[in-house]
């Protein structure tokens, strides 16, 4: 059975996505698995047998997952618990995990000192190479736990605005609320005239194409569909500021170790006011 998977570090942030994970699990009826990457463990195996003991490493993880245990459990006593230790890299043991997840969570930040201000270095590579769709519990508390405000979803080209449009409408059922599917025009680059009723056109035939492409599965969402004016990453983290979630798809290949988030997908994880699901898709 496929479950969701939540990263923890005992950071502010890996609370928030303890609490936005089992909260998903609840809503999707899927078991969670509650994962702590120890580096101790990843580096002791090379370490002479007389040099492994670090008692206080052992016994900061139990209580770490013990906690997040507790704190799930407390939250939504229905959805099935299992935490676990792994040794490795935390990058490198949730790209692990991610394989076999039906999601990955992870906080906005962790505790990685300057690059924690924002993303955080573990989350930004996780949303880059994971190979299920991966959801970074970020924004305001309210957006977080919100029951009755929309999903929205960013709708570009090709592969990546089905896929992100048939997440986000699953998204959007489990709530049994709005789908906001937003598409932003702007005037072709290069151009020296400024964007007018074409691009506007254009824009809207194609959002309307996707979206009859990807709401088959749940014809009782309701949709807004709007096509906006400015840059996509600004339109789009305006957009989710009132938003229960923001959708986004991004490329991705099984063999690619570089980072491969557009300048969107890394604007609106490092500044939209709500959780960001980021869907792989293939290339």
């Amino acid at each position: 059975m496929r479950q969701l998977v939540v990263g923890v570090d005992g950071s502010a942030g890996g609370w928030q996505a303890v609490d936005w994970a089992v909260d998903q699990a609840a809503r999707t009826g899927l078991p969670l698995r509650i994962v702590y990457a120890s580096l101790w463990q990843h580096y002791a195996r090379r370490l002479p047998a007389a040099g492994r003991r670090r008692p206080d490493e052992h016994a900061y993880a139990d209580q770490l997952l013990g906690t997040a245990l507790a704190r799930a459990r407390t939250r939504q006593p229905q959805v099935p618990l299992s935490a676990v230790t792994e040794a490795g890299e935390p990058v490198e043991v949730l790209l692990r995990e991610a394989r076999g997840a039906a999601q990955l969570v992870v906080g906005p930040r962790g505790d990685g000192g300057i690059v924690g201000m924002m993303l955080g270095s573990v989350g930004l590579s996780v949303a880059a190479r994971a190979l299920c769709p991966v959801v970074v519990a970020r924004g305001t508390a309210r957006n977080r736990e919100a029951t009755d405000r929309p999903v929205v979803v960013g709708v570009g080209e090709g592969p990546g605005a089905v896929a992100a449009l048939r997440f986000a409408f699953g998204e959007a059922a489990r709530r049994g609320g709005e789908l906001v599917a937003v598409r932003a025009w702007r005037a072709p680059a290069g151009s020296a005239r400024a964007a007018g009723p074409a691009e506007r056109q254009w824009a809207e035939r194609r959002l309307g194409m996707a979206l009859a492409e990807a709401g088959g599965e749940h014809p009782e969402v309701r949709v807004s569909a709007q096509t906006v004016q400015g840059p996509p990453p600004l339109v789009l983290v305006e957009a989710a500021a009132e938003a229960a979630l923001l959708v986004l798809a991004v490329p991705r290949g099984e063999s690619a170790h570089g980072l491969q988030l557009g300048r969107t997908s890394h604007v609106a994880l490092h500044h939209a006011d709500c959780p960001v699901a980021v869907v792989p898709v293939p290339h």
